[in-house]
């Protein structure tokens, strides 16, 4: 498959991290949940977002703080947030068609098909300088994936699990990055997966009819094409309990919590609501 500059790449339009979600209005505004009066909560003034991403991170005693990012229909990007890294230092990027946040770092595909990184470079997960062709990213705790036109995947930074071992996928049209593993999905449907077998791997490799991916710090879950939900891994704050959703669209998966985006707009929500991040049921987003 050649490089189409053309592609559209999937927007999305929910995000979870570690204590708080955010997802697109209609119009582009964006809203969040979570810790009250946090600075990754500070999207008031945005406008004209297409696609959100939030720094995730596994929980431990040393995590926490997190950032925002809003892609904007003008290739620009947004941030807010932690900043003690340079993370949030985007505002120069432009034409700009995807973006993703891992832990105190920022990644986003140009619309030539390269990869720009800001922030944390210390395991190597912003070494992405001579990735091209890309269609899309996705950020792990330690480590990034890309996505080729051509269906291969890319990755760099931390591999201490095998979560970076993707050089052989063929045929993926969505990849996703957790903690220690990483999911692609395949154009038929199926899941691939590297990495930490704990994080719900061995299930998803059964999973069929698959059309969404999401991966959390240490779960895995999928949209089938019937609108329903699939979810494995580590469920300690219920986070895998998705088994009732219908009508779902997407997916966002946290460090301990999930959302579901369904075909009304509406939000659902499930897992570990410390911080307030799972209240969402107020929430009418858009789709397109």
């Amino acid at each position: 498959m050649s490089f189409d500059q053309h592609a559209k790449p999937a927007r999305a339009k929910i995000a979870a991290g570690r204590r708080h979600s955010a997802g697109v209005m209609a119009g582009g505004a964006v809203c969040t949940a979570g810790r009250a009066r946090s600075e990754e909560g500070r999207v008031e003034s945005w406008s004209d977002v297409i696609s959100v991403a939030v720094g995730g991170v596994h929980t431990a005693a040393n995590t926490g703080r997190s950032h925002t990012v809003g892609l904007r229909a003008d290739g620009t990007v947004l941030a807010t947030g932690w900043n003690n890294e340079g993370q949030c230092d985007v505002g120069d990027w432009t034409q700009v068609v995807a973006v993703a946040a891992g832990w105190r770092r920022t990644l986003a595909v140009s619309a030539d098909g390269r990869a720009l990184a800001a922030g944390r470079r210390n395991e190597g997960a912003n070494d992405v300088e001579g990735w091209s062709e890309l269609v899309a990213i996705a950020a792990g705790d330690w480590h990034t994936v890309g996505l080729r036109a051509d269906g291969t995947a890319v990755a760099a930074g931390n591999d201490r699990r095998g979560q970076s071992s993707v050089a052989d996928w063929r045929g993926v049209r969505a990849v996703a990055a957790g903690y220690l593993h990483t999911a692609g999905l395949t154009r038929e449907g199926r899941v691939v997966v590297a990495g930490d077998r704990a994080a719900g791997l061995v299930d998803a490799l059964e999973w069929r009819d698959v059309v969404a991916l999401s991966a959390g710090s240490r779960h895995t879950v999928a949209v089938l094409g019937n609108g329903r939900v699939r979810a494995s891994g580590d469920n300690r704050r219920g986070q895998c309990e998705v088994a009732t959703w219908r009508d779902v669209v997407a997916v966002a998966a946290g460090s301990a919590h999930t959302l579901g985006l369904r075909a009304d707009g509406t939000v659902l929500a499930s897992g570990n609501n410390d911080d307030g991040q799972c209240n969402v049921a107020e929430w009418k987003l858009e789709l397109a």
